[in-house]
């Protein structure tokens, strides 16, 4: 996972942001904040609240109480200073069948205002970053899947935006339309956009984000890193830096294993137990000399080893660890 921007400035906020409907309160109490040229993941199973908060922030709805920014301009107070900062990619749209690529954009870009030369330079910048270049006068009803999704982040991209909100972009793509979506979403970043994405592809997420928000019933359970978060809840952080670097040691034995979890407890840099079936699992230093050196000591102490693997933690691991598979 790619570090975060920390002196940068903020793009998105989002303070004790609620959104109630009767009974239900799809968001509760959300405060994050997304940096100019940081990717922030947001995760969360179905349900959970992600979209709901994203068109909140896109002005499409109004929080219950609680309140946003884009840019420092309120979304409740400035919307219409909003739209004008934000490029919206929702998880569907609507298009014109009859339309051509360039003619959809064309609209977008005189809806935003941008005429003559402008305009016409930004529809060739725009078409050649999402590689449509070469479909310009083709109907969008033959468009795939692919084609489809980068139409749509062309749209978002017209007015060229500071800030990116992006509901399942990947959805439905190819192996490879998704690893070009996400280098495009990284290319964005890097020219300066605060970008917040949405996605249940977490593998996608953790090669392009800087760092992941979980939210479960509407509620934010954890922001950060997948070291810092991870670091969090298993309480690594109160015995070492999270900047260390760790791994995830998955341990079998044929003897007791609370013989051998008794013996791993009292060696050096082995970081909290947990069993999971028959496999021991710690966190350990991601060091090749000190792994081996911990396996011979336990052959030579009589704990028989029948496994013995390194496990790099995951965005995986931090979703399964943080949330408890809960809907409303």
């Amino acid at each position: 996972m790619i570090q975060p921007v920390t002196n940068s400035k903020v793009m998105i906020q989002m303070d004790q942001v609620t959104r109630v409907f009767g009974d239900t309160r799809a968001v509760d109490c959300v405060s994050l904040q997304v940096h100019a040229g940081e990717v922030l993941g947001f995760i969360g199973p179905n349900g959970a609240g992600k979209t709901t908060s994203m068109r909140i922030l896109s002005t499409l709805d109004l929080p219950t109480s609680g309140d946003a920014w884009i840019d420092g301009f309120s979304v409740t107070n400035d919307p219409d200073r909003v739209r004008r900062r934000i490029g919206w990619m929702p998880d569907g749209f609507g298009t014109y069948p009859d339309v051509s690529c360039e003619e959809y954009l064309d609209f977008f870009a005189r809806s935003y205002g941008i005429h003559g030369a402008e305009r016409r330079s930004t529809l060739r910048n725009v078409m050649g970053f999402t590689q449509l270049d070469e479909l310009a006068f083709k109907p969008i009803a033959g468009l795939s899947k692919g084609m489809k999704q980068r139409l749509c982040l062309g749209r978002a991209l017209i007015h060229n935006p500071g800030v990116l909100i992006l509901d399942e972009p990947a959805a439905g793509l190819d192996p490879r339309a998704r690893i070009e979506l996400r280098e495009m979403i990284r290319a964005l970043a890097d020219e300066g956009k605060a970008i917040l994405v949405s996605s249940h592809i977490l593998t996608e997420l953790a090669e392009m984000c800087d760092r992941v928000a979980i939210i479960e019933q509407g509620q934010l359970l954890a922001v950060g890193t997948v070291d810092e978060i991870l670091a969090r809840q298993t309480g690594e952080g109160l015995t070492g830096s999270v900047d260390d670097e760790k791994t995830e040691l998955e341990i079998q034995v044929l003897s007791d294993p609370a013989v051998a979890i008794k013996w791993l407890e009292a060696q050096p840099n082995v970081g909290p137990i947990r069993t999971e079936m028959s496999l021991i699992k710690f966190p350990y230093p991601n060091d090749s000399d000190a792994q081996a050196s911990l396996l011979a000591s336990m052959i030579h102490a009589d704990v028989r080893v029948a496994r013995f693997n390194s496990h790099q933690r995951s965005l995986e691991d931090v979703f399964l660890q943080v949330t408890q598979g809960r809907i409303q």
